[in-house]
């Protein structure tokens, strides 16, 4: 393995490239730790390790921790948070005195397995939850006053929502007014007045705890673990296991970890725990349901962080975003192999209905977009979009873009529009979104950083663009000046090998806040480039040392980089960098690169 490290100056431009073929400055990620290219491969897989951790905000006396972390080390007290106690101790009572419990969840994947998780956590209890999931068209996000008061009415004297309720002052009024009791966990940003609850657990209250505002980057279904324990330890204490067994807890880190990672929560400490944990679970296929989502995946081998956001979760979401929004739920909570298996291939056939749905809404999308800019965030709206794909197509916006994105489907029948939001690294979306609901120019709206949701009348649309595009502009200018390719590691195209793969894998679970490593290669020689699929760019390069590897680079058909690769290569070198991944296709597994960008080496 031939590498070279980050030298001193975490400024020192990577390979000289300042000035990539998509506009950016390569720049080592950080730290000064030099590796010694002839070290055995003991000490340099060790070092590159370290490097990872380094570079990922890990200090010196914290590597050991980090470099496998495990909930004893990262597991903070439940009873941190506040309202914690108090939700533990309410669903304790309903547990011992047989009460209706309904778990009312939102309609992806953080909603579905939060439902999943504390189904599963009461039905160890011997008690019979049930659940509610609402359809995404017709109720719209979060819960309905409406629908609360009816579960109330069918004999819920319990009714726990997650993934949604923080904001929810209007629906759980009416809760309350109609006798039921209410727990809210959720993670979305809070406003300063919050809803009549009998408890609201969420890390991201303004008035939590320094540990509990510590642990804001938890998923929904992370909160829900974390009550889950408070849940037994209460029990626990007032005898109930007294001849019984306790919940296997560890169990249900499978789903924990599929809806952190679906609903990209940044994977560093507890959230990275979660999941490095729950992929051990998941990979012994031990919930029938999440066994039969791997099998409609094709996904043989053991899965890792990248597959529950890339095969899994859009299975799971395509039930609540196109399709039947209790699919979910039901899949991950079944004990029918033959229920699963029937949910599982419904999930991938609405999965690639979604995929047609996103295209066309895309393509609507995109043509908007010549005439926005000078806009700091890209407001797009049409009529007949499918509510259900315009978060998806909100994301490749902003990577189209650079910006962030809101793309909102129109209802011509009530002049109103629902829409989502994904945001860029340095613009706090999600409080802009309150912001705008708080002045009027939305009906409803919230979210956190990265992502938010919205409903808003058509005539306000003009305004709800001129009000994001005047707080946010500065933030926009100062994200998109400061956007540089940081990379990990540079290497000569021999230095591509399965061997290197499995030693970057080490220092993962990777996702948001948690970035996977990045490898420049070069100076190479394109060998050949082609178009596979719709956009994607296949290249065959070759370097000095007559090593030859290939790259893919997903969706990029049109960029300037594919342009040049594709018919401006003649003659030239390169330098590449992207993700190196394992490609175990064929009879002998090669290490690949998945390319995000390239640069003259000329």
């Amino acid at each position: 393995m031939s590498a070279a490290a980050p030298r001193s100056t975490a400024l020192a431009h990577v390979l000289g490239v300042s000035h990539s073929l998509s506009g950016k400055a390569w720049c080592w990620r950080g730290g000064n730790m030099e590796l010694d290219p002839e070290a055995d491969a003991r000490r340099l897989d060790r070092d590159i390790l370290t490097q990872l951790l380094m570079t990922r905000g890990v200090g010196e006396d914290d590597i050991v921790r980090n470099a496998k972390p495990t909930l004893r080390e990262f597991l903070p007290d439940p009873s941190a948070f506040r309202d914690m106690d108090q939700a533990a101790t309410r669903i304790a009572e309903a547990v011992l005195s047989g009460e209706k419990i309904t778990i009312y969840g939102d309609y992806d994947v953080d909603g579905a397995t939060s439902s999943a998780l504390l189904v599963e956590v009461l039905r160890a209890l011997s008690h019979d939850a049930g659940y509610y999931i609402p359809d995404r068209l017709l109720e719209g996000y979060g819960p309905s006053g409406e629908a609360l008061v009816k579960l109330a009415e069918q004999g819920s004297s319990l009714i726990v929502t997650v993934d949604c309720g923080a904001m929810a002052h209007e629906a759980l009024a009416m809760a309350r007014e109609a006798g039921v009791d209410v727990i809210v966990v959720d993670h979305h940003k809070c406003a300063p007045e919050l809803p009549p609850t009998a408890a609201l657990v969420n890390p991201n209250r303004l008035d939590e705890s320094d540990l509990g505002a510590a642990h804001g980057h938890l998923a929904a279904v992370g909160v829900a673990f974390l009550l889950a324990i408070a849940l037994v330890r209460t029990l626990r204490a007032r005898g109930f296991f007294t001849g019984r067994k306790e919940p296997d807890l560890m169990s249900l880190l499978d789903l924990v970890a599929l809806g952190t990672v679906a609903d990209v929560a940044a994977l560093h400490g507890l959230n990275r725990a979660f999941v490095a944990q729950g992929l051990k679970i998941l990979a012994r296929r031990e919930r029938i349901g999440m066994a039969a989502l791997m099998d409609a995946s094709r996904l043989k081998r053991a899965p890792i962080a990248s597959d529950l956001g890339f095969a899994l979760g859009p299975r799971i979401n395509a039930g609540g975003r196109i399709g039947e929004s209790t699919l979910g739920v039901r899949l991950l909570t079944t004990r029918d192999p033959e229920e699963a298996r029937a949910i599982a291939g419904q999930l991938s056939q609405l999965n690639e209905e979604r995929r047609a749905i996103e295209a066309q809404v895309q393509e609507s999308a995109e043509a908007q977009l010549a005439g926005q800019h000078n806009m700091s965030v890209q407001v797009l709206a049409g009529t007949g979009w499918h509510p259900g794909v315009i978060g998806i197509v909100a994301g490749r916006i902003k990577e189209k873009t650079g910006k962030p994105a809101i793309v909102v489907a129109l209802d011509e029948a009530d002049g109103t529009g629902k829409g989502s939001g994904r945001s860029i690294s340095g613009v706090d979306l999600g409080a802009a979104i309150i912001a705008a609901r708080e002045n009027g120019l939305l009906v409803a709206g919230g979210g956190h950083a990265m992502a938010a949701g919205l409903t808003i009348f058509e005539e306000k649309l003009s305004d709800f663009a001129e009000f994001l595009d005047e707080r946010l502009s500065r933030d926009v200018e100062k994200a998109i000046l400061g956007q540089t390719m940081k990379l990990d590691l540079a290497l000569a195209p021999g230095g591509l090998t399965p061997d290197l793969v499995t030693t970057l894998e080490a220092a993962g679970p990777y996702g948001v806040g948690w970035p996977a490593p990045r490898v420049a290669l070069g100076p190479v020689r394109i060998v050949k480039a082609d178009i596979v699929g719709k956009d994607h760019v296949r290249i065959i390069a070759s370097g000095s040392d007559q090593r030859s590897f290939k790259a893919i680079a997903f969706r990029a058909a049109e960029t300037e980089m594919a342009q040049t690769l594709l018919h401006r290569s003649q003659g030239r070198r390169f330098h590449l960098a992207g993700r190196v991944k394992l490609d175990d296709w064929g009879s002998r597994p090669a290490a690949e690169l998945h390319l995000e960008d390239a640069a003259f080496a000329d």
